[in-house]
């Protein structure tokens, strides 16, 4: 049964440099991490496994995270559940500034990562409940596209601050940015969810999950996007031990280098923005998957032969990141558009996949990479391989609502 929402009137949306802001929180405390990683070593007296924790379980939790957001958003709609968890990412930030040890840290980026899941799920679904298929796949590319400027920059910050003041100085930015996301969600949030189901059982909030994943299609375009995104997360791993602990590259130096691939995923999704009505949904997810692909296999093949350098990596990574941006924005819009009255748990489902799969990947390049310095092209080959088998299924006869 559903009934419509009666919090906010029908005209009124937030904003998009809150949507920007949303999908821009997980982003921010991934990457801003990334120069400090091989220094947590030292700073802990630990090793390198236990450090990449950081990392692996951050991801684990953001995609745990967001199964819970997308049905629960669904039901009681998406202001209260946004609040919530975007208050559970300023409390977990915070306890990574303070955080004595490192497994405390680890407990408090999971707590981070619970509340920016959140974030990562209701900005697509809030896009979802405004805008039609087509036009959501270019909406997203715009949002995606501004909120690109932080993985960008974060990064390079990331980088000065450890080498100037301490990994902690990273954090406690993390943490602003959280504070300020709060404060505009309370002011200018507003409900777009305009019907919601009334019943309460937990019958009721898994059953989207029950008819999404028995679509092919829809597991066509989560995989796709999953995988994707996998080869992303992996580089940021796998590059910063490469550039640091095997090219020699000092974190602030090393931190600007990941701009490229930043800048490179926003003209992607600018690109998307651009072209995605016009050229359609489903080629873009398609060419945007082969050229990244591509991409992938010559940064291995160099790898292999002995060319590895910092340039290899990050004009190889640049042209994958074009491809990814060019797919994302269109594979996810094309999750969420399968079945209208589950947009958050698909939106759920398919970061659930990305951040899985991502941990996956992250966890397998810190096993492989001491072995052989190719093993990072390597995993984001396989990874974006398996994206583009996923899209025959994204052809799959849509089956009619019931």
């Amino acid at each position: 049964m559903t009934q419509p929402s009666p919090t906010q009137p029908a005209a009124k949306q937030p904003p998009v440099i809150l949507l920007v802001g949303l999908a821009a929180s997980g982003s921010l405390s991934l990457t801003i991490f990334v120069p400090s990683i091989p220094g947590l070593v030292g700073y802990f007296a630990t090793e390198l496994g236990t450090v990449q924790l950081v990392m692996s379980m951050y991801l684990v939790a953001v995609a745990t995270g967001q199964l819970a957001y997308g049905p629960l958003s669904d039901r009681f709609g998406r202001r209260p559940v946004l609040l919530i968890g975007l208050s559970i990412y300023l409390l977990g930030s915070i306890g990574c500034v303070v955080a004595p040890t490192i497994e405390v840290l680890v407990g408090a980026r999971i707590v981070q990562a619970i509340g920016a899941s959140c974030g990562l799920v209701l900005c697509r679904a809030m896009v979802g409940d405004i805008y039609a298929r087509e036009r959501a796949a270019s909406v997203l590319g715009y949002v995606m596209t501004a909120m690109a400027v932080v993985p960008a920059l974060a990064p390079t910050l990331g980088g000065i601050l450890d080498r100037h003041m301490s990994w902690r100085a990273g954090l406690a930015l993390v943490a602003a940015f959280g504070a300020a996301v709060l404060v505009l969600a309370v002011a200018r949030g507003y409900e777009t969810l305009r019907t919601r189901r009334t019943d309460i059982k937990l019958t009721a909030l898994v059953q989207g999950y029950v008819v999404l994943l028995q679509a092919p299609r829809f597991l066509g375009y989560a995989f796709n996007s999953g995988m994707v995104t996998a080869s992303f997360v992996v580089f940021l791993t796998g590059a910063a031990v490469l550039m640091i602990d095997v090219l020699g590259y000092s974190p602030d130096v090393a931190g600007p280098w990941f701009m490229t691939s930043s800048v490179s995923y926003m003209i992607g999704n600018f690109l998307s923005g651009r072209f995605s009505q016009r050229i359609g949904l489903d080629r873009m997810v398609f060419w945007g998957t082969v050229m990244a692909l591509v991409s992938a296999v010559a940064m291995g093949v160099l790898s292999l032969t002995g060319h590895l350098s910092a340039i290899v990596l990050f004009a190889s990574m640049s042209i994958i990141s074009i491809g990814n941006g060019c797919s994302q924005p269109n594979a996810m819009a094309g999750a969420i558009g399968v079945d209208p009255r589950y947009a958050g748990t698909a939106a759920g489902i398919t970061g659930f996949l990305q951040m899985a799969l991502g941990a996956v990947t992250t966890v397998a390049v810190g096993h492989f990479l001491p072995f052989t310095n190719a093993a990072l092209a390597i995993i984001m080959s396989t990874a974006l391989f398996v994206a583009l088998l996923a899209i025959p299924l994204t052809r799959w006869p849509a089956k009619p609502a019931a």
